[in-house]
């Protein structure tokens, strides 16, 4: 494939994974009371209402220049708790959203790369570039989207997994696991970025290479 396919083959399942995210955050929250993303025009699956113009753009231009690969976020969906129904049990839900939508995107181009991989005889006289631009893009969607995924389960607000764990938790634990947040986002970097046993890749990717494999079995 040519440059820009490469490009389309990653950018299209990224754009789609992360504003299908954060869409399922929105409307998730507005059927759990809160309409503050929908008075917002997030509720929607337009991607540029859901555009971050550093990490839906910028990074990612930046990290395929530099190592070839594509990772970003979406702009966060504003969530307001007090107007939801049962707050804690209902934050809950809404960042699980997140994650089971990047679950579902997961599954659904699994299916339709084995749907397509499983025809590939009967397209023999389709394009010749057609066929395998598609097969690379719903494998890299299906491997984009588990990522996403496992790593927003990690359990540190304000990441989903543990505002997920914050609704399982007794009140006062929960109170002191939220309290974590304003410097949530710091540790996590840390992690992510000062990790000289590469703690985050072998706690996600034993997950992600497992739920792959059911999926392309």
């Amino acid at each position: 494939m040519d440059e820009i396919s490469k490009i389309l083959v990653i950018a299209i399942p990224l754009v789609l994974a992360v504003t299908l995210h954060e869409a399922a955050h929105a409307y998730v929250a507005d059927r759990k009371g809160d309409s503050t993303a929908r008075l917002l025009g997030r509720v929607s699956l337009n991607p540029i209402v859901h555009i971050d113009l550093f990490g839906t753009i910028l990074i990612p231009f930046l990290l395929f220049t530099t190592t070839g690969s594509i990772f970003g976020y979406a702009k966060p969906v504003p969530v307001n708790p007090s107007h939801l129904y049962r707050p804690k049990q209902d934050m809950a839900w809404v960042a699980a959203a997140g994650p089971g939508m990047n679950l579902l995107l997961a599954v659904v181009s699994g299916l339709l790369y084995r749907g397509l991989m499983g025809n590939i005889d009967a397209l023999a006289g389709t394009s010749n570039q057609l066929v395998p631009f598609l097969l690379s893009m719903f494998r890299y969607s299906v491997t984009v989207n588990l990522w996403l995924m496992a790593f927003n389960l990690i359990p540190i607000p304000p990441l989903d997994g543990g505002r997920v764990l914050a609704g399982f938790l007794p009140e006062e634990s929960a109170r002191f696991l939220m309290q974590m947040e304003p410097y949530g986002m710091v540790l996590v970097a840390t992690l992510v970025f000062l990790d000289p046993f590469n703690l985050i890749p072998r706690i996600l990717f034993p997950i992600v290479h497992g739920v792959s494999g059911l999926i392309f079995q």
